[in-house]
Formats: structure tokens, C-alpha cells, sequence
């Protein structure tokens, strides 16, 4: 995918258009240094990671705030936060262990004072409030819905990037968790599926 395909699918604006080339800009220069993406993805960076992110819009657009936990390079939530920037009630929150990634994602957000806010710490002890609670390559969703589990509560809507295992790995969450879900393929890439959920909570022991 070209910018120009990006553009004329998403409808972006050139503020937009610029923003998403600093980002991808900065996350070239860093990846560098520091494992944020494979390098080998840099190349198809428009549809690997940018369109892949972008497309979470389409099933909650009338969502304002976000949570992107593991938020690592910024996929989704720095894309999302730029195509939601001009937004008046728009919010997304960053939230990573890592130091060094929550540097990066914060000179990203300082640099296109982007309405987001980066969170050092572990995604399941934040008390944040949203509408979506999104994750791209955290954690198998077992796992991964333990790390959402806050945000569902909350009333959050979960929408996940996952691979093609994403159905087998919908099996064995169900062995610990109770939810609704659905599944749709990725627009990015046909064997990807998106993952929402809802009404989350833990299956009772015997």
C-alpha cells in the first residue's frame, strides 16, 4: 500500500497525511536502536501497521476515547489518536511497562501534540476509563482479556488485532473467561481477524 492508496481509502486529511509521515519518520530512527517493529516490516509500513490500525475506527466510530494497552510502537494508538486528533472530545491512552518505549511514544505525542497520554505501568492496574480497550501482539487472549479485564468492566468495548489463530486461541479463553465476541477479517491482511468483545468475566471453579 502507497500513501496515496492510505489517503484515498481512510480519506485523510494532509495534516493527517503529515502527522502519520512524522510518526513513521521517528519510528523508522528509533527501530534503529531499539526492537519496536521488525524491520522487515518497515517497508510495507502503510499497510502492515498504519491501515491495520486505522481500520479499528471503522467498528466503534463513534468512540472518542480509546486504551491501547502494550502500546509499544504506537500501532494502534498513536495512528489512532492522529485520525482523532481533530476531535474535540477524543482521547487516547498509551500504556506500556517499558520505559524506553513509553520515551519514544511520548516524544511522538509531544511532537504532534497528539490528545493521548502515555502511562509507564501495567495495563491491568490502571483505573482509566473508555470506551474502547484495544491491544496488537500483546498476549494470547487468555491473557490478554486478564489485562482488559478493568477496562471491559468499565463498560469498554474489546477490539484486538490478532493473527490467524485468533479463532483457536478464542477456544482456550473460553475455558477461563465467559464473553461475547465476534470476529471479523482484517482488512490489512486476509489471514488477520479482529476480535470484539464484550460482557467479559471469569468462569466459576468448581
Amino acid at each position: 500500500m502507497t500513501p496515496s492508496e492510505f489517503q484515498a481509502l481512510r480519506a485523510a486529511t494532509p495534516a493527517q497525511m503529515a502527522d502519520l509521515d512524522t510518526l513513521i519518520e521517528r519510528l523508522t530512527a528509533a527501530n534503529a536502536v531499539m526492537n519496536l517493529v521488525g524491520p522487515d516490516t518497515i517497508p510495507d509500513v502503510w499497510s502492515r501497521h498504519i491501515f491495520d490500525s486505522a481500520q479499528l475506527l471503522d467498528l466503534a466510530p463513534e468512540a472518542a476515547t480509546w486504551a491501547d494497552l502494550g502500546a509499544g510502537a504506537g500501532f494502534p494508538g498513536l495512528v489512532l489518536a492522529i485520525l482523532l486528533k481533530d476531535r474535540s472530545d477524543s482521547h487516547v491512552w498509551l500504556i506500556d511497562s517499558l520505559g524506553k518505549r513509553c520515551r519514544f511514544l511520548q516524544e511522538v505525542v509531544d511532537a504532534l501534540s497528539l490528545r493521548a497520554t502515555v502511562v509507564n505501568g501495567r495495563a491491568e492496574e490502571q483505573r482509566i476509563k473508555a470506551d474502547v480497550v484495544t491491544a496488537r501482539a500483546l498476549a494470547p487472549m487468555d491473557r490478554l482479556l486478564g489485562y482488559a479485564q478493568p477496562y471491559l468492566q468499565r463498560g469498554a468495548q474489546g477490539l484486538f488485532l490478532k493473527g490467524e489463530k485468533a479463532e483457536v486461541e478464542l477456544i482456550e479463553a473460553r475455558k477461563v473467561w465467559q464473553f461475547d465476541s465476534d470476529l471479523s477479517v482484517s482488512r490489512s491482511d486476509p489471514r488477520g481477524r479482529i476480535v470484539s468483545v464484550r460482557s467479559l468475566r471469569r468462569v466459576q471453579s468448581r
